[in-house]
C-alpha cells in the first residue's frame, strides 16, 4: 500500500465530503527533509462537518491524530487545508 493510499484510508475516519492528496516531494527535491523516497512532503485538502466546530488547532490535531503516529513520523511536512 502507498503512503498515498494509507493517508486517504486513515482520513475517511473523519467522514470527509472532500478530500484532495497531493504528493509535493518532487517540488522539495534535494531540499532538507527530502529522504529521496517521493512521499516526504503532503498536502491534504479536506472538508469534513466533524471539522466544523472546531478551533484552527483542534482541528489540525483531529488530522494527526487520524493519519496516527506512524503516518506522521513516515512525512517531513504536511500542509492541511481546511475547507
Amino acid at each position: 500500500m502507498t503512503l498515498e493510499t494509507e493517508i486517504i484510508t486513515s482520513l475517511q475516519k473523519l467522514s470527509p465530503t472532500h478530500l484532495e492528496v497531493l504528493n509535493e516531494s518532487a517540488q522539495h527535491a534535494g531540499h532538507a527533509g527530502d529522504d529521496g523516497s517521493g512521499e516526504s512532503h503532503w498536502r491534504v485538502v479536506i472538508r469534513a462537518p466533524e471539522l466544523d466546530n472546531l478551533s484552527r488547532l483542534a482541528r489540525h490535531r483531529a488530522i494527526h491524530a487520524a493519519l496516527g503516529a506512524e503516518i506522521i513520523g513516515r512525512i517531513h511536512a504536511l500542509a492541511i487545508d481546511i475547507r
